[in-house]
């Protein structure tokens, strides 16, 4: 309604504008709205940024309509490149392999990596919610394969030493905040351009 007001005060609801005022709304609405991933959600996905718009992916079909099943240690996340603001995992990369044969090698994480950063915008944010190294809990349950600690993010897939490039790393995080909570290890995370050097050439 105040949009409305607005058009009408400046003129731009005669028929003539119609196509720019419907061209504004659009791009407006596309600016104004904030969509985020929940990654591992079970049945309902975690909204910790507040994004006007929330989808998950899981491992099961929970028949919901804003929830897409998918295997994330051997399948890619199933959105197109560039969509989501933010992109969350809450108790979830622990479960992801380091390396599986299926029938080739694949560094599983690695490759989840890649799909986090492919799928958010530039400037998006990755938050990661982790039990790590050195707590107990975070190897005490059997499905926990990927056990990381406060180094990993940093020299592995930060945009400064990007040490993961050498297995197949192509993106490029700026590390925004890393705090425990806990035995959780939380990590909040930048899009940003890969770096013009290759992660091997920092040994």
């Amino acid at each position: 309604m105040r949009l409305k007001k607005l058009w009408n005060r400046i003129g731009l609801l005669k028929s003539g504008h119609e196509a720019f005022r419907m061209g504004f709304l659009n791009q407006l609405k596309n600016i104004m709205t904030t969509i985020a991933l929940d990654l591992g959600c079970g049945l309902k996905p975690e909204n910790f940024f507040k994004a006007d718009i929330v989808y998950g992916v899981d491992i099961r079909d929970t028949g919901s309509e804003n929830i897409v099943m998918a295997d994330l240690a051997i399948e890619n996340i199933p959105f197109e490149s560039d969509y989501f603001d933010y992109v969350s995992a809450k108790d979830f990369i622990e479960h992801i392999p380091r390396l599986v044969y299926v029938p080739h090698r694949r560094n599983s994480f690695v490759e989840l990596m890649n799909e986090i950063w492919r799928v958010l915008k530039p400037g998006g944010i990755f938050l990661s919610v982790t039990p790590a190294f050195p707590h107990s809990q975070a190897w005490r349950d059997p499905t926990h394969v990927n056990i990381i600690t406060e180094q990993t993010f940093p020299m592995y897939f930060d945009d400064q030493k990007c040490l993961a490039a050498m297995y197949g790393f192509y993106g490029g995080f700026r590390i925004d905040t890393q705090r425990w909570e806990g035995i959780n290890l939380v990590t909040a995370m930048v899009k940003t351009n890969p770096p013009a050097k290759h992660g091997a050439e920092y040994q």
